[in-house]
């Protein structure tokens, strides 16, 4: 009963003109999504931030997607970001002349180093330190978990291996290694080479994939420090070692990324939804950005309806107010592309309608800045007011509007500031308009309010509060600006 109620309570202060999601949706570009028209029909549908694989795309697959993605944001005139996800340290089988048909009991060689092995059934394996870093009784997983091995022996440079589960192994397939501690490097070449072409080509966030520590975010963030470059640093959490320093990976991050693909294969499978929830919190409660991804609405790469679980899944992120949910195969590689993104709007539509986990209650806002959106916060709330608007040139008012996580009011930011525009579209509940900002601030209110007019979000009789600054004695004071617009 009190969701229901709390419904009724959140509809009677929506705009009479429906309900804004607040949730953001980011869906993986590739073969199936790389023509401008599917593109520009992602946009239409819901798209707000697009993902680019550096896994499979390549650079000029990549300079490619990055035009269409643009051009279609400016045709359709709407604000979507570009997320390049780099491939990351990848360990993964060798090239075999025809696949294996495994059966449990089966056993199999995994070799290093240009090792000759033994056993009829082997493989050669990219990471040298395999047989150093691993020990007898360890799982091996392999092929997104479709094949399970588990090891036997550990000799020079191979490792003999039990097969447990049945599957067929193909050439150039991921393995994983269940809390296992592997040295390998944050960035290999690929991906600092890749994230040269980013920042060439403007892209608003880069995902670092295998994320381990906070040296690891450091390392890439020193490179665009270095290079003068904007790129705001998501993390991706894929292995045990990164749930362990979740709490510095986010004071590090300017994102994180719950990558439930990788980390369900490294983690206890029951243990990802608890995992998921409390990265989630942990990221809302202190004003990070969160993303949840992976599977979603996986059985979609084939079928153009979802099932129902599928459905539920993607309630639960919303409800949790994860700032963005994610679409990986379905978009890049699937059937429906498009009819993928319309369902995760209706959703998440309907889901936010119904309230949510809250978690932002617990936020320590200790700024000044964040205690006085949070104060507008509560004001709008009071009055039902259809925007409120904040101000900012380099998104700290912004972000700490989307902290608050208000369903009552529409959250609008202007800002002068081309590069930020586009990373604002990952924020929670967040709608970025580039103004040009004049000396008087109550132009700058003016400027704002004929936007929002000009594109019916606010008409006569719309209440909106307003973070701003007043001029008192030639000074600048921030201040909350109250406003029934005629």
């Amino acid at each position: 009963m009190a969701l229901s109620e709390n419904s009724e309570v959140l509809t009677d202060c929506l705009d009479p003109a429906g309900h804004e999601r607040r949730t953001k949706i980011i869906a993986t570009l590739g073969p199936a999504t790389n023509t401008p028209e599917i593109v520009e029909a992602l946009v239409r549908a819901g798209l707000d931030v697009a993902r680019i694989n550096m896994s499979h795309a390549t650079p000029d697959a990549t300079r490619n997607l990055v035009t269409l993605v643009r051009e279609a944001a400016d045709k359709c005139q709407r604000r979507v970001g570009i997320l390049m996800d780099l491939q990351g340290p990848s360990i993964r089988t060798g090239e075999l002349p025809t696949s294996l048909n495994l059966k449990p009991g089966d056993r199999i060689a995994l070799t290093v180093r240009g090792e000759k092995p033994v056993e009829q059934r082997s493989v050669d394996v990219n990471y040298d330190q395999l047989v150093d870093d691993i020990h007898i009784g360890d799982t091996v997983v392999v092929d997104n978990g479709m094949i399970q091995l588990r090891v036997l022996e550990k000799r020079h440079n191979q490792l003999t291996c039990e097969v447990l589960t049945e599957g067929v192994l193909g050439s150039r397939r991921h393995i994983n290694l269940p809390g296992v501690r592997v040295n390998l490097p944050a960035l290999t070449e690929k991906d600092i080479s890749d994230v040269e072409l980013g920042i060439e080509l403007g892209v608003d966030f880069i995902a670092m994939s295998f994320c381990r520590e906070a040296a690891d975010v450091m390392r890439l963030k020193a490179i665009l420090e270095y290079r003068k470059a904007s790129q705001h640093v998501i993390a991706k959490l894929e292995d045990q070692e990164g749930i362990r320093n979740v709490s510095a990976i986010i004071d590090a991050a300017d994102g994180i990324m719950v990558a439930r693909g990788d980390l369900g294969m490294e983690c206890p499978f029951e243990e990802l939804p608890i995992i998921q929830r409390r990265v989630v919190k942990q990221c809302v409660t202190r004003g990070k950005p969160v993303i949840v991804a992976t599977h979603m609405l996986e059985s979609m790469i084939e079928s153009p309806s979802p099932t129902r679980a599928e459905i539920t899944d993607v309630s639960n992120a919303v409800f949790e107010q994860a700032d963005a949910i994610m679409l990986s195969g379905e978009t890049s590689v699937g059937k429906y592309p498009v009819k993928c993104v319309e369902i995760m709007d209706r959703i998440a539509r309907r889901t936010e309608r119904s309230g949510g986990a809250n978690y932002a209650e617990l936020a320590r806002m200790n700024s000044l800045g964040a205690k006085m959106v949070k104060s507008a916060a509560v004001l709008s709330k009071e009055i039902c007011a259809d925007a409120l608007i904040v101000f900012t040139r380099k998104g700290s008012m912004a972000r700490n509007a989307a902290w608050l996580r208000p369903l009552h009011s529409h959250l609008y930011a202007f800002t002068d500031n081309p590069k930020l525009l586009n990373q604002l579209t990952l924020h929670w509940g967040i709608s970025p308009f580039l103004i040009e900002f004049g000396e008087n601030p109550e132009t700058n209110v003016g400027r704002a309010v004929k936007v929002l007019r000009e594109r019916g979000l606010i008409r006569s009789g719309s209440n909106i509060v307003a973070v701003t600054e007043v001029d008192v004695a030639g000074r600048l004071i921030d201040t909350i600006l109250m406003e029934r617009i005629e």
